[in-house]
């Protein structure tokens, strides 16, 4: 009798053991909130950007959620979230409140991707403007440039020639933190309007807990049906989830 019970308190031990360890190897699916609110100037190209991140998630795993209500800027709400993506946002879009909810998000280990006008956000908010890396100034008319890619090796970049020629809106920007690490600069030979001097035009880094990228591309419908910066949008959402999900508290 003993040494059925031992034998049953064996198995129950092992069954155990098996559960935690499937526990730690399951891989949590990573879910994307794509905020697109705007105070200001409103891209059109906001709709072609919500379907082509909702179909980048389809294909890579991740779940995609897309809203414009900054109510849905609470603790409770952002914590489910590997990361936020501001697509094409404009303008002051968030209360203090709402603020507040969003840095103890990045500072709990969140991950942003800023897109285009991203850096047209929030100018009074010093805090973000750090995230996001610089703030939008001026731009000139639509046209091909020439952008450099300096970092071939980032999840981002690596796929990208190191000269891509690419027709978009051109932001100069103010300023550019001396934190980010530059992925891309743009040649300001190769079209008019430029006012930087030194341009860079996507960037990453660590800030305050957290992982941001930005890039400066994805202004026209055009852009998000261009595998070539689809995948660079990826990447950088990749970089911005972290190699491992973190669970907020």
């Amino acid at each position: 009798m003993k040494k059925k019970i031992a034998n049953l308190s064996s198995a129950v031990v092992l069954l155990f053991l098996f559960l935690i360890c499937c526990s730690f190897g399951k891989k949590e699916t990573p879910h994307i909130l794509v905020f697109s609110k705007t105070s200001g100037w409103r891209h059109l190209s906001i709709d072609a950007g919500k379907t082509a991140l909702i179909k980048l998630g389809n294909e890579n795993g991740y779940i995609v959620d897309t809203t414009e209500n900054a109510d849905f800027f609470t603790e409770a709400s952002l914590k489910k979230y590997s990361a936020v993506i501001f697509l094409n946002t404009t303008g002051d879009v968030l209360n203090d409140n709402q603020q507040a909810a969003f840095k103890n998000y990045i500072q709990s280990g969140g991950g942003f991707v800023g897109v285009h006008a991203a850096t047209d956000t929030e100018h009074d908010w010093p805090w973000y403007g750090k995230l996001v890396g610089a703030y939008f100034l001026n731009h000139p008319k639509i046209q091909q440039a020439t952008l450099n890619v300096l970092d071939t090796k980032h999840v981002s970049t690596r796929h990208l020639p190191k000269q891509w020629k690419h027709t978009d809106e051109w932001y100069n920007f103010k300023d550019i933190s001396t934190d980010i690490k530059v992925l891309i600069s743009i040649d300001e030979k190769s079209y008019e309007g430029g006012k930087n001097g030194y341009h860079p035009i996507a960037w990453y880094h660590e800030f305050d807990g957290g992982r941001a990228f930005y890039t400066e591309l994805g202004h026209t419908d055009e852009c998000y049906t261009d595998q070539l910066f689809l995948r660079h949008l990826l990447g950088g959402i990749k970089y911005a989830i972290g190699k491992h999900v973190k669970k907020k508290k």
